[in-house]
């Protein structure tokens, strides 16, 4: 650059210097803002490849397929630390702490000798599997690229609803392949796969399936698969027979040229030839059959770069429901948090409706979508609450008529506990479909039938078979020598009923309210006045013997969790709960005594899904996420703002091992963006959030209504870290705690933020969160 240019150049950044400093430049977008690597790596299981909000397919790399046992890590397929790719297969979940999925591999060969075995991590260039370099890795909401060394083959990714295609970019002059794995599989063992199947049918089209006895026994899958280019031939190989079906070897497309494999260990070679162009593939998924899927692949046209368009458009739109203002690092980390927010539940229903439902038979959705992938133990506490805020009610409708459409279906008829692929796993406690769709009708979310969905809550918790509620319903406990996890079962069974009671009392069915709101206090049945902890009782009302409050052992008397995480979780009753302990004083003390323990001497290596902790508190599980809040029932609110400052700042960050523990299908997300705006819902069923602090300098929820609402924190930075007074459209507020009612309304809320804290905000009994639930102190 020669000095007169440069002499240009600066006065041009003076002047832009002038500009800006009048009008801030927009900030990046929010597509931009979202790193889907985040918790790819430590605890988070999350993955990086190209799906569309609740989408149906999510494409993404595997890295390691490992036994059963060893496959925790490994819950995504993904991990970011691994340097090989095995290949991209098309359902995943995002952050689960167990796993199955990871359906029809697909990876890319060149050249003329072509290896149909998966290779070796430990042993690189063996196999299909193919060495890669993170320098070439791209990912974007909707969008994933990656080199892969072995074959020189540019990788790239995209999804929409229902469909997924690859786009492959050979070297060359080389014949392109593309090997199809119907064997592989998250979680894996012998004899998982059942049965599969595979055909070219006579266009070229692709189509197959298998089942699984997985997580969820018996799931049946089905695809769809249509290349950009001719195939020049093929071969089929039943590895468990080891006989290779080698098929056409020329470009016909007769009928004499289908070609059509069963077995339990299928795996395909498709080739293509040299090509001249990028190769791309399409595949569609479905539950019903193959030819559903060929439906779905039709019902989404247009070729890769039509698709990820659409996917963009479709990610501006959802991402956009919340705009962030943050320094860099908070706004990147927050905006990854709300894109892992909007994956799940996943459509599950085919384009014209239809689906399989848990009791194996086809259904059909009339007048919404089925979705499935339901971790409800984890998500009833943020997600959902999250997703009436941010998404359409059509959305929140869905999800709430595909769990009355599962009961209905369901051989036991009762509600999803932890459902994917229209399949029960019977895994975690608890019934919280119920508290989603109490939550939900509260809220005022029309499109669905409530008597329908009541009669299902109903029939949900007095499903005496089920997880020792015949005993809870005569006992007013679940007795732990007859149900494992009692103390947990407990607990969580009376949040349930009180959101049962909730919705019945605003319903008047004054009977169904009063017999569950006498149940919503059962918790107090397990509460140990004397020690000051939840404990596990026998069935002769003793309670069990040894205790030790910082064990953790599976199947024992709590869930994932101890004496610790779950004598806290009464969120119906904080104030009872509050009276048990002593009061106030007594009740900040404990707090502390559980964030500040010293866990030297204590061992939880055995445990899976124990991560996170600040003493034995345990961000990365959930029944921890609300204990913060509680300082603030507790009249004092500038603890919990010590306190989240202290979780956000040790258990989140804008990097690969970002997530302190498994971002179980958006919870530990869910809980950063409402943590970031400033507000907690620690009682979904109430309709009203806990204040905590903000993290954000600003942030704006655009209500599926067209009204927005503005968070704003005015003096924000790691020195004041307290909130010094809070404002209501303009107003002083002086209560711990806004109705969801206020936040559709539109407005603001404004936090001013000081470096010390104010003992008085928030503190009268008045004002304080507890006074929402209808057990507050002199209730009950």
């Amino acid at each position: 650059m020669s000095r007169l240019s440069i002499l240009a150049a600066l006065c041009l950044g003076t002047a832009a210097s002038l500009a800006t400093a009048q009008t801030a430049p927009a900030p990046a977008s929010a597509i931009s803002a979202v790193d889907p690597f985040i918790g790819t790596g430590g605890e988070g299981h999350t993955f990086p490849g190209a799906t569309a909000p609740f989408g149906m397919i999510q494409l993404s790399p595997d890295t390691e397929i490992k036994p059963f046992k060893q496959s925790y890590k490994w819950a995504a397929g993904y991990r970011h630390e691994d340097s090989s790719i095995l290949g991209f297969s098309h359902t995943h979940f995002s952050g689960a702490g167990h796993s199955d999925l990871g359906d029809f591999l697909v990876m890319p060969a060149s050249g003329d000798e072509v290896s149909l075995d998966p290779g070796d991590s430990a042993k690189p260039g063996t196999g299909y599997r193919s060495r890669f370099s993170h320098d070439t890795e791209v990912a974007t909401p909707g969008y994933y690229a990656v080199t892969l060394t072995d074959p020189q083959v540019r990788a790239e990714l995209t999804a929409g609803t229902r469909v997924g295609v690859h786009r492959y970019a050979f070297p060359s002059g080389k014949s392109a392949h593309l090997v199809l794995d119907l064997a592989s599989s998250i979680y894996n063992y012998p004899g998982k796969v059942l049965w599969s199947s595979i055909r070219i049918r006579p266009d070229g089209t692709i189509t197959g399936a298998r089942e699984t006895r997985g997580w969820a026994p018996g799931r049946k899958l089905f695809f769809a698969m249509r290349a950009s280019a001719p195939l020049t031939g093929h071969a089929f190989v039943n590895r468990e027979t080891d006989l290779p079906y080698k098929g056409f070897q020329g470009p016909g497309r007769g009928q004499q040229d289908v070609a059509q494999l069963q077995g339990r260990d299928l795996v395909a070679r498709l080739d293509f030839g040299a090509l001249a162009a990028p190769l791309e593939f399409k595949v569609a998924l479905s539950s019903v059959d193959e030819d559903a899927a060929i439906a779905n692949l039709d019902s989404e046209p247009g070729d890769f770069d039509a698709i990820r368009s659409a996917t963009r458009a479709a990610w501006e739109k959802a991402l956009g429901a919340v705009e962030i203002d943050a320094a860099p690092a908070m706004r990147r980390t927050v905006y990854t948090a709300l894109y892992h927010t909007l994956l799940a539940p996943s459509v599950f229903g085919d384009a014209d409706g239809r689906y399989r439902g848990p009791d194996d038979q086809v259904r059909k959705a009339s007048g919404f979508t089925f979705h499935s992938t339901f971790s409800l133990w984890d998500t009833f506490r943020a997600e959902h609450p999250l997703l009436t805020l941010i998404q359409p009610e059509k959305r929140n409708a869905d999800f709430v008529n595909s769990l009355i459409a599962s009961r209905q279906d369901s051989p036991f008829g009762i509600l999803p506990v932890w459902q994917f692929n229209g399949r029960e796993t019977w895994t975690m406690i608890g019934y919280h479909a119920v508290p989603v769709i109490a939550d939900a009708y509260l809220k005022g979310i029309k499109g669905f039938d409530a008597k329908a969905a009541l009669d299902a809550m109903v029939a949900s918790a007095d499903y005496a078979p089920y997880g020792g509620l015949g005993d809870y319903m005569k006992l007013g406990y679940v007795p732990i020598d007859r149900e494992p996890e009692a103390a947990s079962k407990t607990v969580e069974y009376a949040y349930d009923d009180w959101t049962i009671a909730r919705m019945a009392r605003a319903m008047g069915r004054k009977d169904i309210a009063d017999r569950f709101e006498k149940r919503a206090l059962y918790w107090r049945n397990s509460f140990d006045t004397r020690t000051g902890f939840l404990r596990a009782r026998k069935a002769d009302g003793s309670y069990r013997e040894p205790f030790d409050p910082t064990a953790i052992n599976y199947g024992s008397d709590y869930t994932e969790g101890n004496a610790w995480q779950y004598s806290w979780f009464a969120p119906q009753d904080q104030g009872g709960l509050i009276r048990t302990l002593g009061g106030d004083a007594a009740t900040v003390k404990k707090l502390d005594a559980m964030f500040d323990f010293d866990n030297s001497k204590v061992d939880y290596s055995h445990a899976e899904d124990i991560a996170g902790l600040i003493g034995q508190y345990i961000h990365g599980n959930e029944p921890s996420h609300h204990v913060a809040y509680l300082y603030s029932f507790a009249g004092s609110p500038w603890r919990t703002q010590e306190r989240l400052k202290q979780i956000v700042d040790s258990q989140y960050k804008p990097t690969p091992d970002g997530l302190s523990g498994n971002d179980d299908l958006g919870q530990m997300s869910a809980w950063l963006v409402f943590t970031s705006l400033g507000f907690y819902p620690v009682a979904p069923g109430t309709g009203e959030y806990v204040i905590g602090r903000p993290f954000v300098d600003r942030a704006v929820l655009n209500l599926p209504s067209g009204k927005r609402f503005t968070i704003r924190a005015e003096g924000l930075s790691d020195a004041n870290r307290y909130v010094g007074q809070v404002f209501l459209d303009g107003k002083p507020l002086a209560r711990g705690f806004i109705r969801h009612s206020e936040i559709e309304a539109g407005g603001e809320l404004r936090f001013v933020m000081q470096a010390t804290p104010n003992a008085t905000w928030a503190t009268a009994e008045k004002d304080r969160p507890y006074s929402m639930t209808g057990y507050s102190a002199g209730k009950k």
